[in-house]
C-alpha cells in the first residue's frame, strides 16, 4: 500500500488546551469556542465538531467536551440535534471586529513588553469592576432650512457647532483610518465669531472625512480578517 504523505496543517490547532495553565482545561476550551463564534468564526448554524474529534483535537475526555457543550448551550450560543450533532444557533449575531480589537490590544502590549495574560487579566478586572457610562448614538446631520433674521441665523450657527461637535467625536473613533490625502477645513488664526457659510464648511468636510474613514476602515477589517482566530480556523477547515 502507497504509503499516504498528510499536507503540513496551515495554522494553528484552534482547539488545543494547555494542561500546565493555571485555567482549567474545560474553560480553556469554552473559552475558544465563544471566541470563535462571537467573532463569527463559526457562523450561525455552523456544525461544531463531534464529540469525539473535539476531544481528540484539545486533548480532553469526551465528558470535558460534553460539559463544554452543555455549557455553551445554556448561554444560547449552540444548539444540539439528537442524531445530527451540534450546531451555532441561528440567533446569535457575531462581531468581527472583536478578533481586530483584541488582535490590536496584544501586538501593542507585545511591542511594550507586556504579558498578553496580563493584558487579558487586566481587562477582565476592570470589565468585572464597571463598564463606562453608554453613549449616545450620534444624531443623523439633517438639512438645515432657509432661515432670515439675526435671531434664526444664530440658531443655525448653534445647530451647525452641534453637528460639528457631533461628527468630530464619531470621527474620532477612527483616527487610525483617516486617508491623509483628505482635504481639512480652513483654520483662522485670530479669533472670531463663525458665520453659518463658515461652519457648513466645516461640517461638509468633516462629512467627508467621515465617509472615506469609514470605508478605510471597511478595507482594514478585510484585509486584517485572517487574524490570529482566522489562521487557526484554516487548521480545521483544511480537515477532511
Amino acid at each position: 500500500m502507497a504509503q499516504q504523505h498528510l499536507k503540513p496543517s496551515p495554522g494553528p490547532n484552534p482547539f488545543a488546551t494547555d494542561h500546565e495553565d493555571e485555567l482549567p482545561v474545560g474553560v480553556q476550551l469554552a473559552w475558544r469556542l465563544r471566541a470563535l463564534i462571537a467573532t463569527g468564526r463559526l457562523a450561525p448554524g455552523e456544525r461544531l465538531p463531534s464529540f469525539r474529534q473535539l476531544a481528540g483535537w484539545a486533548g480532553v475526555n469526551l465528558n470535558t467536551v460534553r460539559a463544554v457543550y452543555e455549557g455553551l448551550e445554556a448561554e444560547g450560543l449552540v444548539v444540539s440535534h439528537q442524531g445530527q450533532g451540534t450546531f451555532v444557533a441561528s440567533g446569535v449575531e457575531p462581531t468581527p471586529e472583536l478578533e481586530e480589537i483584541a488582535a490590536d490590544a496584544l501586538r501593542r502590549a507585545r511591542a511594550a513588553g507586556l504579558s498578553p495574560r496580563d493584558l487579558a487579566v487586566v481587562a477582565m478586572a476592570c470589565a468585572s469592576i464597571g463598564e463606562d457610562p453608554p453613549v449616545a448614538p450620534a444624531a443623523p446631520v439633517q438639512e438645515l432650512p432657509d432661515l432670515e433674521g439675526e435671531s434664526e441665523a444664530i440658531e443655525v450657527r448653534h445647530e451647525l457647532r452641534r453637528q460639528i461637535a457631533r461628527l468630530e467625536a464619531e470621527l474620532a473613533t477612527y483616527m487610525r483610518d483617516i486617508p491623509g490625502d483628505l482635504p481639512t477645513a480652513p483654520r483662522r488664526a485670530e479669533a472670531h465669531v463663525a458665520g453659518v457659510q463658515e461652519l457648513e464648511q466645516t461640517r461638509d468636510t468633516l462629512i467627508a472625512q467621515l465617509s472615506e474613514a469609514q470605508k478605510a476602515a471597511e478595507q482594514r477589517v478585510r484585509r486584517e480578517a485572517a487574524g490570529p482566530l482566522g489562521q487557526a480556523m484554516s487548521w480545521w477547515r483544511a480537515k477532511p
